[in-house]
């Protein structure tokens, strides 16, 4: 019998469980894939906004990727939230040997509603270490922005910040264009970039506010497909269909920004 493939995601906890450890997990339930968890930091937040934020102690979060190495054969790895530039540095130290498989990096930069979850110093640390790590990077229009100096307005700034991410050490870049000034568009775009080249996926877009754990989703769910397989292209195009079902079909939980549906896609 095949060996269920078994991925790790390292990122914050989010009480709420829309987004973050818990959004990840259930994405790679959905997927058929087995989740181990990694906490770097225990948020406080709901649909309304994050109250408090409490990074684990570096010890803490070396103990967890140990224990995750020790017993489990982890075909995909995940990195969400970090927070700091000391914990961005502990965890690219850990997997500089890549004991988990593909790389999928989420650089989570601002909460849904707007609090930072990833300092300012920790940005640099972020390029520097893991960045080359990554066979796959995610950001949405401001952490690309963040990311390369570049201000982003059109498709040939998006090309631009992509290139400079892979020329960073990222193989692969999936700029998404949920955050960009075409919200008043009927469409949302991602920009998809690989080594060989690059193409760009649609949806229509929702008139919702329940879109908090998206960019999580988006990655986590990367993340199963790599494990199982898939090439880059197969899964991003996946993802993409995966967390448009997710907001197309709200839960309407909480009375702010509620969480995306990670039962809508249920095709295996």
């Amino acid at each position: 019998m095949n060996q269920i493939a078994q991925v790790l995601t390292i990122a914050g906890s989010d009480s709420g469980g829309g987004a973050g450890i818990q959004a990840d997990l259930k994405t790679f339930q959905m997927r058929s894939v087995f989740g181990a968890s990694v906490i770097t930091a225990v948020t406080a937040q709901n649909t309304l906004g994050v109250s408090h934020i409490h990074t684990l102690p570096l010890d803490s979060i070396r103990a967890q990727i140990r224990a995750v190495a020790e017993d489990f054969s982890i075909s995909a790895c995940k990195i969400g939230m970090l927070g700091t530039a000391e914990i961005t540095e502990c965890v690219a130290e850990m997997l500089r040997n890549r004991p988990f498989g593909r790389l999928v990096l989420d650089p989570v930069m601002i909460a849904k509603g707007g609090a930072p979850l990833l300092q300012s110093d920790a940005v640099a640390a972020l390029k520097r270490s893991l960045l080359p790590l990554a066979d796959v990077v995610t950001p949405n229009l401001p952490e690309a922005e963040a990311l390369t100096g570049i201000s982003i307005s059109s498709d040939a700034d998006t090309e631009r910040a992509a290139r400079l991410l892979q020329e960073a050490g990222a193989q692969n870049v999936v700029i998404k264009g949920g955050h960009s000034g075409q919200s008043q568009s009927s469409v949302c775009r991602d920009w998809v970039f690989t080594p060989d080249a690059h193409f760009a996926l649609e949806s229509p877009r929702m008139p919702t506010p329940h879109t908090h754990g998206t960019g999580c989703t988006f990655a986590a769910c990367i993340t199963a497909e790599l494990a199982k397989g898939a090439d880059i292209e197969t899964a991003v195009k996946l993802a993409k269909q995966f967390i448009t079902a997710a907001i197309s079909q709200p839960l309407n939980i909480g009375h702010g920004h509620g969480p995306v549906n990670h039962w809508a896609f249920q095709t295996a």
